[in-house]
């Protein structure tokens, strides 16, 4: 392989490849990178990890609600994951639409009747325990709907 160095102030600094080792470098790199992600994935497993299947990531990043998501990839209809969490069905549907996020307790109950943890279903925007959305702030409390849920 021809390699042409070229020095700064007598130190090495840069080094010029022909373009086809620079090609097969990338693909060697990313060869790797994939390897090693499949090894973690695999390690994951074996120690009992579950992971995320990659259509629900995608949903996820694509905006739609991650409790509806998982209860859709689960096969578990609006009405029965509603009941085992112990919440009505509209408050659910309402938290899957993102007009409510509900509070933290509501979260962990849907969460533990999905067999996830409150990680799997939140986003980063989420103001955990009040149950109020985003786009709901700088509007006065008294303009707020509340909504009662099952356990008050």
């Amino acid at each position: 392989m021809s390699v042409q160095v070229i020095e700064k102030e007598g130190k090495p600094e840069w080094a010029v490849i022909p373009h086809g080792v620079y090609q097969q470098l990338v693909e060697d790199s990313e060869m790797l990178q994939d390897i090693q992600g499949y090894d973690e994935a695999k390690q994951a497993l074996e120690r009992g990890e579950t992971l995320i299947p990659a259509e629900i990531t995608f949903q996820i990043i694509d905006g739609k609600n991650p409790i509806q998501v998982w209860r859709q990839y689960l096969e578990i209809s609006s009405q029965q994951l509603a009941e085992t969490a112990g919440i009505s069905e509209t408050e659910l549907l309402q938290i899957e639409s993102d007009s409510y996020f509900g509070t933290t307790e509501v979260l962990a109950a849907i969460a533990n009747a999905l067999n996830l943890s409150l990680d799997d279903i939140i986003t980063e925007d989420v103001n955990l325990g009040s149950g109020m959305h985003p786009k709901q702030e700088g509007v006065r409390s008294d303009e707020r709907r509340t909504l009662k849920t099952a356990n008050s």
